[in-house]
């Protein structure tokens, strides 16, 4: 089993770094990695695996990596530069090491692309010479709070009078752009900001979130409706397994995620619905098709890809999730 750094990646040949363009090659011998933090999770299968079907449709070769930590990342590099790859695609575990990452990229002479996650350079903000292609996570975060919002009225419930359970990771720049565009759209709905509860997670799957969201409800039993929402679909789905835990009926419960993975199918398949309503689905069969392709192209034909591609979602709900999943290529 393949160990890698968890961390933000960078490119060789990147204008504006002092780097030389490495050589065009071959179009039957590119080998390019494709590095995620979460391996296990349906979002990054789903990446790696449209990222492989496309390398088996073009001709080049796709390593298939894990990197959940700085150091799996950075062994994850030395691995592919032993193999001859000649960049690689990679979510970063901790965007904070683009720079540490984007040199040991120099080193070895690698073009490389980010996807879901962007690297941050030392100043903070967005490295734009390392090309990004994920969704606008402000955006998707307000598509929830609008879903949110919309389902609310539906129900007939007074927005004065519902808690929202916020499960967060401020630490990831992607997950607060998120639960901050959900709160804006909340609190442009008339909801009350003192009812906004934080249940900060140590890492970004179900069972922290259920650690998280259980003690924030049984401190505010005087809620009978609560709304959840985060960064992704397995987060939310932690709160309201809390929920459930806690005594909370589904529809006292509206849960809504982002992504559309098989989390949520898995959900949408139970016989009885639950407290998760819904979730905005974003192609990550896309994500992974079109960054490995942008690498691809620009190794072959030096075409650099641009700075930053932004990506919509799609409501995904028990109602249509089969023909949205169809639709997307989930």
């Amino acid at each position: 089993m393949i160990r890698f750094l968890k961390s933000s990646l960078f490119v060789l040949g990147v204008t504006g770094l002092g780097v030389a363009s490495a050589p065009l090659h071959a179009q039957d011998d590119v080998k390019i990695g494709f590095i995620v933090k979460k391996p296990e999770q349906a979002w990054f299968i789903n990446e790696q695996d449209a990222a492989s079907a496309l390398g088996e449709q073009k001709g080049f070769e796709v390593v298939r990596l894990a990197g959940e930590d700085g150091q799996q990342v950075l062994s994850a590099i030395d691995n592919l530069n032993s193999q001859g790859a000649q960049g690689f695609v990679i979510c970063p575990p901790d965007v904070r090491l683009g720079p540490a990452i984007a040199n040991r990229a120099k080193q070895y002479g690698m073009k490389v692309v980010t996807v879901d996650d962007q690297f941050l350079g030392a100043d903070g903000k967005p490295m734009a010479s390392v090309p990004h292609l994920g969704m606008s996570g402000y955006k998707i975060g307000q598509q929830v709070g609008e879903t949110i919002a919309k389902e609310m009225k539906a129900r007939g419930w007074d927005p004065q009078s519902v808690a929202a359970l916020r499960i967060s990771n401020n630490e990831l720049p992607t997950a607060k752009e998120r639960t901050d565009g959900a709160t804006d759209a909340l609190l442009d709905a008339g909801f009350v900001e003192d009812n906004i509860f934080d249940a900060p997670q140590q890492n970004t799957d179900t069972s922290s979130a259920f650690a998280a969201a259980s003690p924030v409800l049984s401190k505010n039993g005087r809620f009978e409706h609560w709304v959840i929402f985060a960064l992704n679909e397995e987060s939310v789905l932690g709160g309201v397994r809390a929920s459930e835990q806690y005594g909370l009926s589904p529809d006292q419960v509206i849960g809504v995620g982002i992504n559309g993975s098989g989390a949520a199918f898995a959900e949408f398949s139970r016989e009885k619905p639950t407290g998760f309503y819904g979730t905005i689905a974003v192609s990550s069969t896309m994500h992974g098709r079109q960054s490995a392709d942008n690498l691809y192209t620009w190794i072959t034909e030096d075409k650099e890809p641009p700075a930053n591609t932004e990506t919509t979602g799609t409501l995904m709900t028990r109602d249509n999730w089969q023909q949205v999943r169809e639709d997307l290529g989930l």
